[in-house]
């Protein structure tokens, strides 16, 4: 098989793989108990909190919280938040979410306002799916206490300007302290599709709170972090145990945790060289699209500076996406029609819908996302077979 779904999860890396065995049979110790294999177990935790503080250049390790993927991730930023300014502080919450967000922070959103009361307003992008950060600073009001802009899209691949809207969040928080205002704001950025290509360190980026997930880079699904900053008061939503420093309670999930750890810091060395393969190798699939397939358009930002080197979607017009990735798999060849998560709704995308397609055209999109196995030969054969595909599919299409 030809694997271009690479945005929608990774395969195990070996080295991830052989790091994490131990821990299913010999370390298989509960990190909570307190005889020799249970201190092993912790330990080995510990290890693996200190390496992704410092891989994401955190100031310290206990703003590092161990979940079971970005979308807990998502969900305990927003929610934790929230809750606490609206619980707690008694504010009532404004939520400011970009409207190009992974579902499992747009839903939480709309779960917040709709059984919550509190207010939300969507981050409007352009055609290429990016915010303007002037328009964030005039979205955010005295009560928002919550901001949430994805690094890098995993849909059309945009790239956020994450930098700039750190710099804008921290004056608007000295501009509250210094005029006597207690309420708290939260900026948030969900990396996971930028980690493994570009720099997540925390305090560069100034962010607060930030959210990854393992399988996206190599490593095993099921497990994921959220950096929390130190001083960012949250209210958890997880009880039951004193885990996480009683942020996210649960027995933690050691055999994962050391994958996850051990896969980010493969990415740390690798990532130079990573980049420029992959950027190459789809620059080479976007060109030969584009170059042998007529009525087709690039979503996302032409400039290769401004998307992820690994994500490239089309939408094929006069024909459905759905029927692409069908033909395609009888190829031997994987892609998908955009977010794994919605794979199976018949919905369009709503980041096409917010950089203005229609649904008609939404539905004639295709994402490719390569990774580093894969190889200019199987371009080839993708570029062989594709345009057939689209041809014949045109030939047998209600849609003119």
């Amino acid at each position: 098989m030809i694997y271009f779904d690479h945005a929608a999860t990774t395969p195990v890396s070996p080295i991830v793989l052989k790091n994490m065995e131990p821990y299913f049979s010999d370390k298989f110790g509960n990190p909570s108990s307190i005889y020799k294999i249970g201190r092993e177990a912790k330990e080995s935790l510990c290890q693996a909190r200190h390496l992704s503080q410092k891989l994401l250049g955190a100031d310290r390790p206990g703003e590092i919280i161990f979940t079971s993927g970005a979308s807990e991730s998502n969900n305990l930023a927003i929610k934790s938040a929230a809750f606490f300014a609206g619980r707690v502080l008694g504010i009532k919450p404004h939520l400011l979410v970009s409207s190009v967000e992974h579902h499992s922070m747009l839903d939480s959103a709309k779960y917040l306002e709709k059984y919550f009361g509190y207010e939300l307003d969507f981050i409007p992008v352009d055609r290429d799916g990016r915010i303007d950060p002037e328009v964030v600073r005039e979205l955010i009001k005295e009560n928002t206490v919550f901001v949430s802009v994805m690094y890098g899209n995993n849909e059309i691949g945009t790239i956020q300007p994450i930098l700039k809207l750190g710099q804008a969040i921290k004056k608007i928080k000295k501009d509250r302290l210094d005029g006597g205002s207690k309420t708290p704001l939260v900026f948030h950025t969900d990396a996971v599709q930028s980690y493994q290509y570009f720099d997540c360190n925390v305090n560069r980026l100034g962010v607060d709170m930030l959210s990854l997930t393992a399988h996206k880079f190599y490593g095993p699904k099921g497990v994921g972090l959220l950096y929390v900053r130190q001083g960012t008061s949250i209210l958890p939503q997880q009880q039951g145990g004193a885990q996480e420093r009683n942020q996210r309670a649960g027995t933690e999930n050691v055999p994962y945790i050391v994958g996850m750890v051990k896969a980010m810091e493969v990415v740390d060395k690798e990532r130079e060289k990573n980049e420029k393969y992959v950027s190459k190798l789809c620059d080479y699939l976007i060109s030969g699209v584009l170059r042998e397939i007529n009525e087709v358009e690039l979503l996302g930002p032409k400039n290769v500076t401004k998307r992820l080197p690994h994500i490239a979607t089309f939408i094929f017009k006069k024909v459905e996406g759905e029927s692409i990735l069908i033909n395609l798999d009888l190829v031997n060849i994987a892609a998908s029609s955009g977010s794994a998560c919605t794979s199976g709704s018949l919905e369009p995308s709503h980041v096409t819908s917010a950089i203005g397609f229609s649904d008609l055209e939404a539905h004639g999109a295709v994402r490719f996302s390569l990774g580093k196995l894969n190889t200019k030969e199987e371009i080839n054969e993708l570029l062989k077979n594709l345009p057939l595909i689209v041809d014949k599919l045109r030939k047998i299409s209600p849609i003119k």
